[in-house]
């Protein structure tokens, strides 16, 4: 209960530090919906360098498992480097993802109590129109990207199966062993990758569809 307690007040602590960050910006000038877009650009980038990570991690694998000599220990902390990067760049996605959906619930909660603040009715069903679309877009995106932020975990638990299995069999007994394991890992990594490219698209058409909306 305890640590329940505290888990909740430090969320509560994250989301106020977020309120006071979101008015200090729009104090100088730069809105949610700026922040909105900068961000989903920021993890845009973030699911591109993730892909290079797991497209090297699947490199290495691959020639790991078409050993036929040399430094097996080396070849080894390559993979384990690798996986190191691979995680910390799925942590990098879900943190960007998160900030990504803070923010866009902080910039349609305004929106919603503006509209209580209109005297024109035809003003206020445009802005209410165009709220809706705008979520519906946003929600779209979340989703692409929320869809690839699932496939990361399983491709980097098989990743980190094969370092932990490779650390203490480091012989070709064990490269045939995790030669069996590869095919399914290739296609996990490989439909994930083409995920994180849908999300991409739909972060790039969503990045424009704000940036239209505002000129």
């Amino acid at each position: 209960m305890k640590r329940f307690t505290l888990a909740a007040a430090l969320c509560i602590s994250l989301a106020g530090c977020q309120t006071a960050y979101y008015s200090a910006m729009e104090k100088v000038g730069v809105h949610k919906r700026e922040i909105l877009v900068d961000r989903v650009e920021a993890t845009k980038e973030s699911q591109q360098e993730s892909q290079e990570e797991f497209q090297s991690a699947l490199e290495r694998l691959t020639t790991l498992i078409n050993f036929d000599g040399g430094e097996l220990q080396s070849a080894y902390e390559q993979l384990n480097d690798d996986y190191e990067s691979s995680l910390s760049a799925a942590n990098d996605v879900s943190g960007n993802i998160n900030k990504v959906e803070d923010v866009a619930e902080a910039l349609f909660s305004e929106w919603e109590d503006e509209l209580t603040q209109y005297s024109s009715a035809a003003l206020k069903r445009e802005s209410e129109k165009k709220l809706k679309q705008t979520q519906r877009q946003f929600n779209k995106l979340l989703r692409s990207m929320r869809s690839s932020e699932d496939k990361m975990q399983p491709v980097l638990s098989s990743l980190k199966d094969n370092v932990l299995y490779l650390k203490h069999n480091l012989n070709a007994q064990a490269i045939a062993a995790i030669r069996g394991e590869f095919k399914s890992l290739k296609s996990d990594i490989q439909s994930l990758i083409d995920d994180m490219n849908r999300s991409i698209a739909d972060s790039n058409k969503f990045i424009e569809q704000m940036n239209a909306s505002n000129t």
